[in-house]
């Protein structure tokens, strides 16, 4: 008989997670007892790691938290859900997008007040949208976009081609994006490369009728510059789902901009969130398993 790998699944055993570790032969068991511990908790409240556990399976892609936390070590191996939440993400990125683009969050406000909205809506077909960070967000929204008939320019670090896409750049050339693209969809990860990546400068340089969609995490915007930029027409719009800090304070002047969209971070609700992870859980369990290279490892030095 097969001896099942004992798996610890906290703060809570959610109905999905379980189920998913036991139909990939593993054996829910207490923290004290485990190999492998699925937390599904934040940064506080992260015990203390017996020896025997060998693999961490965290729930979020971003790993910030917990790196500044000081929780990851060297003595196990880590993994995030990188990409687990892709489609969702990629589905409330579109959204954004059409929102500003169509003007639906004016005519919402405004009702009947045609005139301006009018003349304010713009078309995804034709346009070129570059996905900063296109990793699996950047290869679930690029079908959506193309099929409203938008051309796709993919950004990530390497240059290498994003299945899909119709051109790929390396992060290097961050520049030139800026001057080719109609709009911007951030899903990079945070990290001190990408810390305010759209600043005064980026800004500056996009066309005036842009919007910026976020995504990803809130350091990658300067705020102070966006909201200038905002109010004196720079670019189009901005569609936020995460902001720096999170929330924004109530006196903060960018929820008083008609052109800014924000959505309390919903993008991957949490309403499905174990939903959508359990299914990763299972088939990295599978390949730890069988001493296979699991999905989406991480260390602390990478904060991602």
């Amino acid at each position: 008989m097969t001896t099942r790998v004992p798996v610890a699944v906290e703060p809570t055993r959610d109905e999905h997670v379980v189920a998913a570790v036991e139909e990939a032969g593993g054996e829910i068991v207490g923290l004290d007892e485990a190999r492998v511990l699925v937390w599904l908790g934040d940064p506080d409240g992260f015990p203390a790691l017996p020896d025997a556990v060998e693999w961490v399976a965290l729930k979020t892609a971003g790993i910030e938290g917990f790196v500044n936390a000081g929780v990851l070590d060297d003595k196990r191996t880590w993994t995030n859900a990188s990409g687990f939440y892709a489609e969702n993400v990629a589905e409330h990125a579109l959204a954004l997008l059409l929102t500003g683009l169509r003007q639906i969050h004016t005519s919402i406000r405004d009702h009947w007040d045609k005139e301006p909205i009018d003349t304010a809506v713009r078309t995804l077909r034709g346009a070129t949208v570059a996905i900063v960070g296109a990793g699996g967000i950047g290869v679930s929204l690029t079908p959506r976009l193309k099929a409203g008939g938008a051309r796709v320019l993919a950004v990530n670090r390497s240059g290498r081609p994003v299945e899909g896409a119709d051109e790929t750049l390396p992060s290097s050339r961050m520049d030139e994006v800026w001057r080719r693209t109609d709009h911007v969809v951030l899903a990079a990860p945070s990290t001190p490369e990408t810390h305010h990546l759209i600043n005064a400068e980026s800004l500056a340089a996009l066309p005036a009728h842009c919007w910026i969609v976020n995504v990803a995490r809130g350091p990658l915007v300067d705020q102070q510059a966006l909201y200038w930029a905002l109010r004196g027409g720079e670019i189009a719009g901005a569609a936020l789902d995460v902001t720096d800090p999170e929330p924004p304070a109530a006196d903060d002047p960018l929820w008083s901009l008609p052109n800014c969209i924000i959505t309390p971070h919903i993008a991957n609700p949490s309403s499905g969130l174990t939903r959508e992870l359990a299914p990763w859980v299972a088939e990295n369990l599978r390949r730890f398993v069988a001493g296979e290279e699991l999905i989406s490892t991480v260390s602390a030095d990478r904060d991602y």
